[in-house]
């Protein structure tokens, strides 16, 4: 019985055959089959490369793309084509391993940096032996031909293709320190207005063809938008914020501003709960005239990128600590507006502005709340009107305070009568919450009372469940998830929206 074949994907690097490492020149002159992939036109760039090290008598397999823009005819569309296609490919050389021959698989650049040999080592690799040899990747290429550093120190690098949506790609622009944007061609102008509006246009580098004969490096505001191919790429340097012009180490740049004339307003903005349709006019006014916008990352990405504004995305438990930025920045004088889901003042960040405040410091700098739609004004909403009666709002988190106090609360409230609409009540690290709630509001409450379970609501993920205290099952919550729990005047209608009628009897 023939033993199995082994595969490799090897990469052949940018462009330049000298650029190709000696491990894969040796590779590809012992292969049996060699394997590339082409577009419609059925040449191959990779194949190229390494045209003068094929050697005689090898087999030779050609796997040419059915498609290489986003649409097709096939019933699946785009990824229906190229799964099968793919599918179709590794069929082919998994004839050729079985029998027991040396397949290569040719990519450009590295195999594994968005090279189409990933897609053959899913289907192949559980099957047969695969080894992958790196390759000097397009990026390492425009950047030795831009001939500028990328990134130093602890900088950030973001490697970015083109194809992104406008404000996503200028969100990361604005977001990293060194950045390169692939996959250009026709994304090419609005990859020019992402970098515009987040600041990056003037260092932006474009190199066309790296390490090729054709190879071009411009600025990217010298390049004629209509001679841009797709083979082609922006480098983005970070700033060098520890040397100066002659290389010697300067010291840390300062974060906020050097002092004004006085003071600026610290505006804290509420957002909503997720679609930009609910956002405010007052808010979205707000938001085009500030400098600065400091919140909790998932609300700052909000907020579109635009030339001038600089944004402070911090993690979710160092609420004091974004607080104090926003009030430094503001003291210096700068325009700056700190971001909350939902209505900042309801378990928001309006709180935690007003306790660091308390600081002497800050005694000159003026607070203004602009209000937001709440998740449960819209979880309400989207239920019927189970807040339509008198309600409380608790969150279940016990970050902030003891379980004990949440505990008596539930207890105090459910004693009450009021509808409950619930906050926070699951996370990963808090999984107990839900059903201990639960169970103190059935000490005091029937278990026919209904529930309401909004989860993502306003978003495409969107899903709203009614059913009772009683049937209510905890591990069905997560941290997406709003809770309203109904009084027990509250109703079902037939077509099952919630009520809560504003009479007493």
């Amino acid at each position: 019985m023939t033993s199995p074949g082994r595969l490799y994907g090897i990469g052949v690097g940018p462009g330049d055959p000298e650029l190709v490492t000696l491990k894969a020149a040796r590779l590809i002159g012992a292969a049996d089959v060699i394997a590339y992939h082409s577009g419609p036109m059925r040449k191959s760039i990779a194949r190229d490369i390494v045209s003068s090290l094929v050697p005689d008598g090898a087999l030779e397999e050609l796997l040419a793309y059915p498609v290489t823009t986003g649409s097709s005819p096939h019933p699946g569309g785009y990824y229906g084509a190229i799964n099968d296609f793919y599918d179709e490919s590794a069929d082919r050389l998994a004839v050729h391993l079985e029998a027991g021959r040396t397949v290569v698989v040719l990519a450009e650049g590295d195999p594994l940096f968005y090279g189409s040999f990933m897609y053959l080592h899913d289907r192949l690799s559980p099957r047969f032996e695969c080894e992958v040899i790196p390759g000097v990747t397009s990026v390492s290429a425009s950047t030795a031909a831009a001939a500028v550093p990328l990134v130093r120190h602890e900088d950030v690098l973001t490697v970015l293709p083109g194809t992104l949506p406008k404000p996503e790609l200028a969100r990361r622009l604005a977001d990293t320190e060194g950045a390169v944007i692939m996959k250009l061609g026709r994304t090419f102008p609005a990859v020019v207005e992402a970098l515009r509006e987040s600041g990056r246009l003037g260092d932006a580098v474009y190199v066309e063809r790296a390490s090729k004969s054709q190879q071009r490096v411009l600025p990217v505001t010298e390049v004629d938008s209509a001679s841009v191919p797709y083979f082609s790429m922006i480098v983005v340097p970070g700033i060098d914020k520890r040397a100066d012009s002659a290389g010697r180490a300067a010291a840390p740049e300062v974060s906020v501003p050097a002092a004004s004339a006085g003071p600026a307003e610290v505006v804290i903005v509420g957002l909503g709960p997720g679609p930009d349709r609910w956002l405010t006019p007052e808010a979205s006014d707000l938001l085009a005239e500030v400098s600065h916008v400091v919140g909790y990352a998932p609300y700052v990405n909000r907020v579109p990128q635009r030339p001038g504004l600089t944004r402070h995305a911090s993690g979710n438990t160092v609420e004091l600590d974004r607080a104090r930025h926003a009030l430094d920045l503001a003291a210096a004088g700068e325009k700056v507006a700190v971001v909350s889901g939902g209505d900042a003042g309801v378990f928001g960040m309006a709180a935690a502005i007003f306790e660091a405040a308390a600081d002497e410091r800050y005694a000159g700098v003026p607070i203004r709340v602009v209000p937001g739609l709440t998740a449960a004004q819209a979880v309400a909403a989207r239920a019927g009107a189970p807040l339509g009666a008198d309600f409380a709002v608790m969150s279940l988190s016990d970050r902030l305070k003891p379980w004990p106090v949440i505990e008596r609360r539930l207890l105090a409230i459910a004693e009450s009568d009021l509808v409950l609409a619930i906050y926070n009540p699951r996370s990963k690290s808090r999984t107990e919450q839900v059903a201990m709630a639960k169970a103190a509001l059935l000490s005091r409450r029937s278990a026919d009372v209904p529930v309401v379970i909004g989860r993502d609501v306003g978003r495409s993920e969107e899903s709203l469940t009614v059913t009772t205290l009683g049937e209510l099952d905890p591990e069905q919550i997560d941290m997406k998830c709003l809770l309203i729990v109904g009084a027990s005047s509250t109703q079902v209608t037939p077509a099952g929206q919630v009520w809560t009628p504003r009479s007493v009897t």
